[in-house]
């Protein structure tokens, strides 16, 4: 009894206890024989022990503070006029922590804790604090190693499972988050521009998009535990890559484009990096909504069409087409510009064709005619190749690299206008999105033996794509307060919980919560009584079990 005196006269008394042993222990003659690795892990695990106490002893008081009503109302109308006591578990970064609060419910409805919406508690046992730490680190470990982690740094114990279910959990607000996102001014000088990619993950046969499994299905092998020469797995899902940016007019000349491809070169001067970049990739959206919702941030960020907007590509017909289409559905005009790297690679696949690869005939070929096509020549350059192969009377087979590239350049030539587009300071490599398909797909979507499910894998995406996009620590406040409204604010009439804090009192300590037998509700006489001795005692009743707090002023 002297002991509860005391924690209700002091309700931080045994973290300052636990200080105490922590302080003595440093002291002790033992802990002088440690090495300093030693003694930090010491403080480690017992600090956070008393970090830990200090949560408890605070929720404590919280809950010894808290206001009883006699009723509360839902946002389904329905008044609540039962109330009893009760308690959750809480797993933080400090360990597992217990809330005692009133619920309030009625027959057949779901009873409401207005203690909980005040302190925000999370629907499930993690708290917020852990379930960041488990949505940064399953962007960018393997599920297995965010549970280690999270079990080897923090007070928490999280199982794989539940990793996964907090990371689809974390990224649900994803949309919603760049969608009510204040976009910030740029200069009207300043380039819009936008690249869109594809790559494939391998999934789970059920998360397949219908003729990729069908493909799947329909597959024989000729051996039983490898794929032989041309046979494909036919389980991998594209995903969607997209990334929009602005960038300052970079004006240069095609002698400097190639001076900077080959592999000594001068300096190039500083050129301006790209600012308010964001980028995303989605295996759930179809490329239309992708490249769609794409125009509709470029909209945003330029409603008045003043800016110049570039569209960066490879040359995929498909992807082409989209991009046309939704600029045409927004009346504006896009200046779409064919990736050079991608037009190198044509040009060394056409010069194998004359000269033996890693030669220095090679190089110099590729290099005459990058430099023409920069200046504008795609076409010429195109039949000339085609000529000097005809002269040379190579086969069929032989000329194959010079056809493909010829065709390339001439079905593209509407695309490869680099003397204009250099001379406007555009950009005209896809090094963005190139960059965004590594990092938001291949170095984590890519790991040996993976196979994703569809949620866990978009989920991961999304918010890979939050910390390339330098987003995250915004899109987690915006979370938060999400998260307080779907799970709180929602459940009430005006969407507005009763108060739950009322005046300072001594808190009771969770010790003092005991089962009584008893109906719904003790009649006055008895609380009265509770109110002049601190307990009550009551004729059983068979038809309920309420927690009742032991503690004088705590009447239901």
């Amino acid at each position: 009894m002297e002991a509860q005196a005391d924690l209700r006269e002091n309700p931080f008394l045994e973290p300052e206890r636990a200080f105490g042993r922590l302080r003595d222990k440093l002291g002790a003659a033992e802990t002088a024989a440690m090495t300093h690795g030693e003694v930090e892990a010491l403080i480690d695990v017992e600090g956070r022990e008393v970090l830990r106490q200090l949560f408890q002893s605070h929720l404590d008081v919280r809950s010894g503070r808290e206001v009883v009503h006699t009723d509360v109302c839902g946002a389904d109308d329905v008044v609540r006029t039962l109330h009893r006591d009760g308690a959750r578990k809480l797993e933080t970064l400090l360990g597992t922590v217990a809330l005692g609060r009133q619920l309030y419910g009625a027959v057949g409805h779901a009873s409401l804790a207005p203690l909980d919406a005040e302190l925000s508690m999370p629907k499930d046992l993690f708290s917020d604090g852990v379930q960041r730490r488990v949505a940064d680190g399953a962007a960018q470990l393997s599920f297995d190693e965010v549970t280690r982690s999270v079990r080897a740094t923090t007070g928490a114990e999280v199982a794989k499972r539940q990793a996964e279910r907090l990371t689809v959990g974390a990224a649900v607000d994803f949309d919603a988050f760049y969608a009510e996102r204040a976009v910030e001014p740029s200069s009207a000088d300043a380039l819009l521009v936008m690249s869109f990619d594809g790559k494939g993950v391998v999934m789970r046969k059920g998360h397949l998009r219908a003729a990729t499994a069908e493909a799947a299905s329909r597959r024989t092998h000729k051996l039983k535990r490898r794929l032989s020469k041309g046979e494909k797995k036919n389980l991998r899902r594209m995903a969607t890559v997209a990334a929009i940016w602005s960038v300052t007019r970079y004006v240069r000349t095609p002698e400097q484009i190639v001076r900077e491809m080959q592999p000594v070169h001068e300096v190039p001067p500083a050129r301006p990096r790209p600012t308010q970049k964001r980028v995303s990739a989605s295996l759930e959206k179809d490329p239309e909504q992708v490249v769609a919702e794409y125009f509709e941030e470029a909209l945003r960020r330029d409603p008045d069409r003043k800016r110049r907007w570039a569209v960066l590509v490879d040359g995929a017909e498909t992807q082409l087409g989209l991009v046309l289409g939704c600029a045409k559905a927004a009346g504006v005009e896009v200046t779409v510009v064919l990736d050079i790297i991608h037009v190198i690679e044509y040009l060394w696949e056409a010069a194998l064709c004359f000269h033996a690869e890693g030669t220095k005939a090679a190089e110099t070929w590729v290099s005459e005619r990058l430099l023409e096509i920069l200046r504008g020549r795609a076409s010429t350059v195109a039949a000339g190749m085609r000529r000097s192969a005809t002269k040379r009377r190579l086969k069929k087979t032989q000329r194959r690299g010079v056809d493909k590239c010829a065709g390339y350049l001439l079905s593209h030539k509407e695309f490869l206008r680099y003397d204009e587009y250099l001379r406007a300071g555009l950009p005209i490599a896809t090094g963005v999105i190139e960059g965004a398909c590594r990092y938001l797909v291949k170095d984590r979507m890519d790991i040996t033996g993976a196979r994703w499910g569809l949620p866990g894998a978009e989920a991961v995406l999304k918010l890979r794509a939050l910390r390339a996009s330098g987003d995250f620590d915004a899109y987690w406040a915006f979370h938060r307060r999400q998260e307080h409204e779907r799970n709180h604010l929602r459940l009430y009439a005006g969407n507005t919980p009763p108060r739950a804090s009322g005046p300072q009192r001594p808190a009771a300590s969770r010790a003092d919560l005991r089962l009584v037998k008893q109906g719904l509700r003790p009649p006055r006489v008895l609380r009265d009584q509770i109110s002049r001795t601190g307990s009550w005692e009551a004729s059983p009743r068979p038809h309920s079990v309420i927690a009742v707090r032991h503690a004088a002023g705590r009447g239901c």
